[in-house]
């Protein structure tokens, strides 16, 4: 009974490690061996009992018959408790044999006596040999129990270890999922930062095509630009050639009406000495005619020619009178042109001054000279810088300044020969005024 429960305990608890331990060698478990060898020392047992004892079921005494029954063969400590239990069994069928009185002893007796001695010597020696093959039996099955702890031990030692191995097995796994997991997000990354890269590639090559068109755009607006500052100086230059042509028509008018003016005074000095030849003449013949009043005649003669003399005089004082008179109203009138002309110059000077935006970060030294050309309404036909001050933006605020301010129609209230001379001048711009 207690074998058996400790049988079902084994398997019980062998069935509980086996479902929380992993599957185990069949060689680590080692029990067809030592299940062949408890069977065979069983058999042996019986053997010897049956041999030793062949009346003994005849005899009405109290004693148990040694049965030998395999309760299990699961364990090593199965078998030591059936060794046990036979041993035990075989102790007690020889105790009623010593407890009986010995009979009187007769032939009949005698020879049961004898019987009973033998059988007694053989009993003995059959326990002699029981008990050794018992304690055989008993060193053998602690060396089986030393065995199978030993191979228990080995096994628990190989299941650690495979368990172990096993963990290392799934933490190893564990960590190639994780690595696996981290290169898959490294490779998810690179591609994410590979596509960003493509992405800002084109974003920055886009960029480029656009910045190409928009200096594409600006160099054709520059070109456009320039062709049409071309054509605004071609307009310009073939209005001050005609200008020029126009001026040089006006000097040749100038010149010829003043030959013609030379030519009559010429004739007319021509026709005075012509006359006065003829006067010589009839003086000549006169004197000829009236030799007799030579006299009379040469006083009065004296008298006409000192009033010619007088006359003469009075006329080229006249002359140099009225050439005085001129000059004089040349002065006046290069006076008046000058102060004209000053005039201009200063409504020219005030209104850029009043349309001149000065750059912030202009500084009181900078200095720029802007040449400006006039059309014949006071309209802006050119503006150039003949002199730069270094700063773009200020030259530039210097040139809008003048086409604000422009046109300057007071130009047209000025003498033609003025508007020729004013109709090209410099203003020189500084941050404190404008010369």
């Amino acid at each position: 009974m207690w074998g058996c429960y400790l049988s079902h305990h084994k398997m019980v608890k062998g069935s509980a490690q086996m479902a929380v331990k992993p599957p185990r060698d069949p060689q680590d478990v080692g029990y067809t061996w030592p299940t062949v060898l408890a069977v065979a020392v069983h058999l042996l047992v019986v053997f010897f009992s049956l041999v030793s004892l062949p009346s003994s079921t005849a005899e009405p005494d109290s004693s148990s018959i040694v049965q030998a029954t395999l309760v299990s063969t699961e364990t090593f400590t199965d078998q030591a408790q059936q060794a046990t239990e036979q041993q035990a069994a075989l102790n007690s069928s020889t105790e009623p044999d010593e407890a009986e009185p010995a009979p009187e002893p007769d032939t009949s007796e005698q020879e049961a006596l004898q019987q009973q001695a033998a059988e007694a010597a053989a009993r003995e020696e059959a326990e002699a040999r029981a008990e050794e093959q018992a304690r055989e039996l008993q060193e053998a099955q602690a060396q089986a129990e030393a065995e199978a702890q030993r191979r228990e031990e080995e096994a628990q030692r190989l299941a650690e270890q495979q368990e172990v191995e096993a963990q290392a097995r799934e933490d190893a796994q564990r960590e190639a999922e994780a690595e696996a997991q981290r290169q898959r997000e490294a490779e998810a990354e690179a591609q994410r930062q590979r596509e960003a890269e493509a992405e800002a590639q084109r974003q920055r090559e886009a960029e480029a095509e656009a910045q190409r068109q928009r200096e594409a755009e600006a160099e054709a607006q520059r070109q456009r630009e320039a062709e049409a500052e071309a054509q605004r100086q071609r307009e310009a230059e073939a209005e001050a050639q005609r200008q020029r042509e126009a001026e040089a028509e006006a000097q040749r008018q100038r010149e010829a009406e003043a030959e013609a003016q030379r030519q009559r005074e010429a004739e007319a000095e021509a026709q005075r000495q012509r006359e006065a030849e003829a006067e010589a003449q009839r003086q000549r013949e006169a004197e000829a005619e009236a030799q007799r009043q030579r006299e009379a005649e040469a006083e009065a003669q004296r008298q006409r020619e000192a009033e010619a003399e007088a006359q003469r005089q009075r006329e080229a004082e006249a002359a140099r009178q009225r050439q005085l008179e001129g000059e004089a109203q040349a002065a006046a009138n290069a006076q008046q042109a000058q102060q004209a002309a000053n005039s201009f110059i200063n409504i020219v000077r005030r209104a850029v001054e009043q349309a001149w935006l000065i750059p912030a970060g202009a500084s009181d030294t900078m200095s720029a000279t802007i040449q400006v050309r006039l059309g014949p309404s006071g309209e802006v036909l050119l503006t150039t810088i003949a002199s730069s001050s270094g700063d773009s933006a200020f030259d530039r605020s210097a040139m809008q300044a003048v086409e604000h301010a422009a046109p300057f129609s007071e130009l047209r209230d000025l003498p033609a020969e003025q508007q020729r001379n004013l109709r090209q001048f410099n203003l020189r711009f500084t941050p404190g005024d404008v010369r």
